[in-house]
């Protein structure tokens, strides 16, 4: 790809960030997701640091600005009223000053504001900015924690799909079954009326996701008891990946800042953290896999959510271990790196988290190769990424065979990353 191609894309998702920016915080995309998503104005900031360093800031402001006093960070914060999403504001019912969602999401905070102060050209801005956020990413940890790992075993649990990012993954399927469909209110789903429904999760799914959502509801989101009371407990070693990663991203700024006691406590967490999730390795697939707390074993499932823990300082053997698994996906597939092993007869490389691609993954799966000097699987990982923008523009994910666009389009997410991507090359 020539250097006025990659500019021109570059360009592209510079303009995508602006078409979805609503002044203080991003939608995703338009009609789908009208919202502001934990994750998502985590990782658009990191895009939106090229172009705009104090709009980046503040859009990680935003989202912290509707932390929950016990410290949760929610999913999804309901700044304007929108029907065109289901669940909205009225179902969660969580009694907030500006509604917001009952759940949270993986926390790549710590991870996105150590990148925007270390990228950081204004440095005095920089440090204003990440010294009044650190104590709060600091408290959502400590949540995730007491909240989340009950018997203290240095690993936290989700207790709705949704939390994981992965909302459909093959990896929860046998433990969703312990999840009841019946006795739901009737609900009108508005996610298939903007995309294709062989894109999405199942009406089984859904209604699986609302009686949790209800059933939280009835507890009137008490986060003392919800972990006990979900029926799904699981414990991803992707999502667990993340907060490590953020906990030790955290410790590291914490220090730059002065702020010790902060350093102290999150990087305490990921060393613990780390040495737990060893006890996740399956030598049957060759990675990561998840946990099913309440019902005491192991998932025997190959997804995506296996590799993420590339992200942390893995010891060496399981790191190689790791890029051995992706150079063996490869052979299965044409685009690195499929949400789930394209071998399984359970794969479907359409729908949502059950195979495609999606480039936020590979943002955090590369940054992690790069991080263990694993370069060649990273660079063949980003030339995958771009060419799968260059086919088939800024789609929410992709086929891994075909290079199909799938979900929405104009994504966010999807174009900060390739603002990373092109950047980082350079």
């Amino acid at each position: 790809m020539t250097e006025e191609k990659r500019q021109a894309i570059f360009d592209e998702a510079a303009e995508i960030l602006k078409i979805n920016d609503r002044g203080t915080y991003t939608v995703p995309t338009h009609g789908l997701y009208p919202f502001q998503w934990n994750w998502d104005s985590c990782l658009t900031a990191i895009g939106q640091s090229y172009v705009d360093e104090p709009r980046a800031w503040l859009e990680v402001e935003t989202l912290f600005a509707h932390q929950w006093e016990d410290g949760m960070v929610p999913h999804i914060v309901f700044h304007q009223l929108d029907d065109g999403y289901f669940p909205g504001p009225d179902v969660w019912n969580t009694q907030r000053p500006v509604p917001t969602s009952g759940i949270t999401q993986p926390p790549v905070a710590g991870f996105a504001v150590k990148r925007l102060f270390d990228r950081a050209t204004d440095k005095s801005l920089a440090q204003e900015r990440a010294k009044a956020l650190i104590s709060k990413i600091d408290q959502w940890h400590s949540w995730f924690y007491a909240s989340r790992d009950p018997a203290n075993e240095h690993l936290v649990a989700l207790i709705h799909p949704w939390e994981s990012g992965r909302d459909n993954s093959i990896d929860w399927d046998d433990a969703f079954e312990r999840v009841p469909t019946e006795g739901i209110a009737p609900y009108t789903r508005r996610d298939t009326q903007h995309a294709d429904p062989s894109h999405r999760p199942t009406k089984e799914q859904y209604d699986r996701y609302i009686w949790l959502v209800e059933h939280f509801r009835a507890l009137n989101w008490d986060n003392t008891k919800l972990h006990d009371a979900s029926p799904f407990q699981i414990v991803d070693p992707g999502f667990n990946a993340i907060l490590i990663r953020s906990c030790a991203d955290l410790a590291d700024l914490a220090e730059a800042l002065g702020e010790n006691a902060i350093a102290e406590r999150n990087r305490d967490r990921a060393q613990k953290g780390l040495a737990a999730l060893d006890t996740l390795w399956s030598d049957k697939l060759g990675q990561y896999v998840c946990y099913d707390r309440a019902a005491g074993c192991l998932i025997e499932s190959a997804s995506v959510g296996g590799l993420l823990p590339i992200l942390v300082s893995l010891p060496k053997h399981r790191g190689d271990a790791l890029v051995a698994r992706l150079s063996k996906i490869s052979e299965s597939c044409r685009y690195l790196v499929p949400s789930h092993d394209p071998l399984d007869a359970r794969f479907d490389g359409k729908r949502y988290w059950r195979g495609p691609v999606w480039l936020i993954i590979n943002y955090m799966i590369t940054d992690g190769l790069r991080k263990s000097g694993y370069n060649d699987m990273a660079l063949k990982i980003e030339n995958a990424s771009l060419e799968l923008i260059n086919t088939g523009g800024f789609a929410e994910y992709y086929h891994p065979t075909t290079g199909e666009p799938c979900g929405g389009g104009s994504f966010t997410w999807t174009a900060a990353m390739v603002m990373e991507f092109i950047r980082r090359a350079a």
